[in-house]
């Protein structure tokens, strides 16, 4: 009989140390709000400005903040302790009449207090700072032509940490960009995404671990990507206990670029999302309606189709392979958008220690 309690005993204790001892972790692509196609493939100067007004109408048409309501309910209803974000875009307007302008991160904040929710910015990798840029929507042309308005965009990636987290610390954020870098060339000069990483060092009940979050450049630079990828694994994901989070933009399947392969070869990264699970799409949400650019994100049937978001973890960081689960797959209301982002984002749990 004794024991037996002593046995007993012992699956409470380790139950009880599982749960304490345990994170759950998100990755989600904000999304922008459009294709940024239009601008990157005109010819010549007055292509570039008719793709920025057809990019910021569709921005506009896309509305973060009735999608970032959206996002904010998923949060509500999985209670991630550490979030990873990416495309954390800030779009600013100015001239004589211009358009609302959208801060995606404020926007976001704004709707987590409205649920009661408080997740404090540990850190921001601040990646393509793009423009200003003439931008010809109504009310932002003159009569004889000259246009009165201008529009900026900024890329973000951010980690959000949830202050309600009983017994999780942090500190020391970095970020630091890519060496290896896309450089594209414009009608109206050179632009690069500035692709980094970005991390804080913490604590769950006094077991270290770090956190990172990245976005690596698309599948149509792969030498670029690869190289993103090699020097992730050769800085921030070198070592120790690593929960590593992100659009990684490399299909799990191996269709695409050979980064996924490094990141979760042995010795590396183990993906947790679990082999016998669903195929885990998370991208990308497609459409085509002209006169708006791609990504209108009026597509009422789903096309995500490759898995590129992850959440990887390495050391004393594991999964069970199962608890790993999708949201915002499904369109959150009845017209567009029908989705709060192009991408699918992932929510699983971490367990630290033994």
């Amino acid at each position: 009989m004794f024991k037996k309690l002593i046995a007993v005993l012992g699956i409470l204790l380790v139950s009880v140390t599982t749960q304490a001892d345990q994170l759950k972790v998100m990755t989600q692509n904000l999304y922008l709000g459009s294709s940024l196609a239009p601008a990157l493939e005109a010819q010549t100067p007055a292509e570039f400005v008719e793709g920025v007004a057809r990019i910021y109408a569709t921005v506009q048409y896309t509305n973060f903040p009735v999608r970032a309501a959206a996002i904010a309910d998923e949060i509500l209803a999985t209670e991630p302790d550490l979030i990873s974000l990416q495309e954390v875009s800030k779009w600013t307007t100015a001239g004589l009449n211009p358009p609302p302008g959208y801060d995606f991160l404020a926007i976001l904040q704004s709707e987590l207090g409205t649920r009661g929710l408080s997740y404090s910015v540990a850190v921001v990798s601040n990646n393509a700072n793009i423009g200003p840029a003439p931008l010809v929507l109504p009310g932002c042309v003159q009569p004889d032509q000259m246009i009165t308005c201008t529009v900026q965009l900024e890329d973000r990636d951010v980690i959000l940490v949830n202050d309600n987290t009983q017994g999780l610390t942090w500190n020391n954020p970095r970020s630091e960009p890519y060496e290896a870098q896309v450089v594209i060339e414009t009608p109206v000069g050179l632009l690069t995404f500035n692709r980094s990483w970005a991390s804080i060092d913490a604590r769950l009940n006094e077991i270290p671990f770090r956190f990172l979050n990245t976005h690596l450049e698309i599948e149509d630079f792969p030498f670029v990507q690869e190289a993103q990828a090699a020097e992730f694994l050769a800085v921030p994901g070198k070592g120790g206990t690593i929960i590593a989070t992100g659009d990684f933009n490399s299909a799990s399947d191996g269709s695409t670029t050979t980064s996924y392969a490094k990141l979760t070869a042995p010795g590396k990264f183990r993906d947790t999302w679990g082999e016998y699970q669903s195929p885990g799409w998370t991208c990308c949400q497609e459409s085509n309606t002209p006169p708006l650019a791609p990504g209108a994100l009026n597509n009422p049937v789903s096309t995500l189709q490759t898995r590129i978001d992850l959440i990887l973890s390495r050391g004393a960081a594991r999964s069970d392979g199962y608890s790993a689960q999708l949201v915002g797959d499904t369109p959150f209301q009845a017209e567009p958008p029908f989705w709060p982002s192009d991408h699918a984002g992932v929510v699983t749990a971490i367990q630290l220690g033994p």
